[in-house]
């Protein structure tokens, strides 16, 4: 006797194969799919042992009931209500048709007829046994010239391949790609539906795509048990039967009436698998060849480095973005070092010595008042592109701009020895760059600016700070406070250091020391001086 599922009304039932696991789920992917929104992607997994269902639920949001009780894994018996979410199954059993053989080879459907190790990625070129050259005159996958021979037909596929190789190396993104290889195989396969799975960030196959000539409102899922075994084991598989083949269990098999079915595994660099290239016909009347299980792993084969390619090109199209974003921050030098290094975007960071620099515009409250917001908005761009290249110009890290307040570091994620002096020297070249901004501004006819700098150095903690969906590289800390108080306390055109940052000095410029300075959350008066400057 054998096991089957079937819900109340009837409508839908599941026979069980003895030993196979199954999964049920929402994906259409699943072994049994059941769409239901109280139902999980992969919300069960059955297996059929010795004539009793075993039920494990896989972390499901809605649950698994077994007669009303909610379970994490059970047995289950005939008669037994099962409940996937909100959608219930009664287990029953049936008569199965016992296949008698009367010689003691196998039914020919009842087999894989060929599967191919596609480690060898020059299989299916080989089993073709000719040299790839294409005849002349041919100019379109699909268009080619009625033959006979065997000679002839394995020429006409290599010239495909020569052809699908061509159109693929043209494709730029994977989405094209993937689009191309499903129409070649349309055009040089007598098939019914062609899918294409790749690997997700998780291991997952994900399906990609899917076209089927019986059309319907969603394309069939390509089934599961035929797709991960290809992953698993590397090897291009081929059955005529394939419901009835040994090797595969899963319902949607079954469901989908496929009979003769081709899968391939793209096997990229490095003996990776990228995902599975899956053909199939429903009618008995159209069963794959040996032939087409060669065309297709070849075909494989060269879709696998496209789309491998494909990929390649677009990580390094984010990579060079992710580059670009560091140079907003980071002197051009600086970003190329950071840029090349695997840690750049980790978690956390680390404590060191850094040099902070603080600038901000004196009476900006007031001045926007005065003017309307576009006028504002042009002025301040002007200003902050100038001071940011004043940054930049002496290796500097631009923290962030704090309303019109500029935040700058030097030392963190690469230090230097004289951060102290490029920090100072960029300083200097900010008042000195604001003074010449103010005269066009004043020819202009438009506001000036006055900004007020204070410098500190000391230890920092440093590093990417936030969550993983959005990161900001900053420094924390006392010195940075420090350093922002002193920008606090400057006045218009006026720059600040403490005496950590004089001291940190390779080759000091002229100060001035001031009265020691009450400075928010310091307990003691704070040593600071006067950057003299003209």
């Amino acid at each position: 006797m054998a096991l089957r599922l079937i819900s109340p009304d009837g409508t839908q039932s599941f026979d069980l194969r003895d030993g196979v696991p199954l999964t049920v789920g929402r994906a259409p992917t699943c072994d049994l799919p059941v769409f239901d929104p109280t139902i999980s992607r992969r919300h069960a997994e059955l297996v059929v042992d010795g004539g009793s269902l075993r039920v494990k639920d896989l972390g499901s949001s809605n649950g698994t009931f077994v007669n009303g009780a909610r379970i994490e894994q059970a047995n289950v018996a005939v008669d037994d209500l099962v409940s996937f979410g909100k959608v219930p199954f009664r287990l029953t059993t049936f008569d199965s048709p016992k296949v008698q053989h009367t010689t003691p080879v196998p039914s020919a459907g009842a087999t894989i007829v060929r599967q191919i190790p596609m480690r060898d990625s020059n299989a299916g070129l080989q089993a073709l046994g000719a040299p790839p050259t294409a005849p002349g005159g041919l100019t379109r996958v699909g268009m080619l010239p009625p033959t006979t021979s065997v000679a002839d037909k394995n020429q006409q596929k290599l010239a495909t391949l020569l052809e699908v190789s061509k159109g693929l190396t043209r494709a730029v993104d994977v989405d094209t790609i993937l689009d191309k290889i499903v129409d070649y195989a349309y055009q040089t396969l007598e098939v019914d539906r062609v899918a294409i799975l790749l690997v997700d960030a998780h291991g997952d196959l994900a399906p990609k795509i899917s076209r089927d000539k019986r059309g319907g409102d969603a394309p069939r899922a390509v089934p599961q048990s035929i797709a991960r075994k290809a992953v698993a084991e590397k090897i291009a598989m081929l059955s005529d039967n394939a419901g009835e083949d040994t090797r595969f269990g899963g319902q949607s098999i079954l469901m989908q009436q496929v009979r003769s079915a081709i899968c391939a595994p793209l096997i990229g660099s490095e003996d990776k698998v990228l995902g599975v290239l899956y053909v199939d016909n429903p009618s008995i009347t159209h069963r794959f060849s040996d032939e087409d299980l060669e065309f297709l792993v070849a075909f494989a084969g060269i879709a696998a480095v496209a789309i491998e390619n494909s990929q390649f090109a677009e990580r390094i199209r984010r990579e060079s973005l992710v580059r670009s974003n560091f140079e907003r921050y980071f002197a051009p030098q600086l970003a190329a070092r950071i840029a090349g290094s695997p840690e750049a975007l980790r978690l956390g960071g680390d404590k060191r010595p850094v040099a902070v620099l603080f600038s901000d515009i004196r009476g900006f409250t007031a001045l926007s008042e005065t003017m309307n917001p576009d006028d504002m908005a042009t002025l301040l761009t002007e200003y902050f592109t100038e001071m940011v290249e004043c940054v930049f110009r002496h290796g500097g890290t631009l923290d962030k701009f704090i309303g019109d307040a500029v935040m700058a570091q030097w030392g963190a994620p690469i230090g230097n020895t004289d951060d102290a002096d490029q920090a100072m020297a960029a300083a200097l070249e900010m008042i000195a760059e604001l003074k010449k901004l103010n005269i066009r501004w004043i020819s202009e006819g438009r506001p000036t600016l006055h900004i007020g700098i204070g410098l500190n150095y000391g230890e920092v903690f440093a590093g990417n700070i936030g969550s993983e969906r959005r990161l900001e590289f900053t420094v924390i800390g006392d010195t940075v406070n420090t350093a922002s108080r002193l920008c606090g306390a400057a006045a218009a055109d006026e720059i600040l250091i403490s005496d950590e940052m004089c001291k940190a000095l390779s080759s000091s410029p002229a100060v001035d020391e001031c009265p020691p300075m009450e400075l928010k959350n310091k307990s003691q008066p704070v040593k600071v001086f006067r950057v003299r400057h003209e």
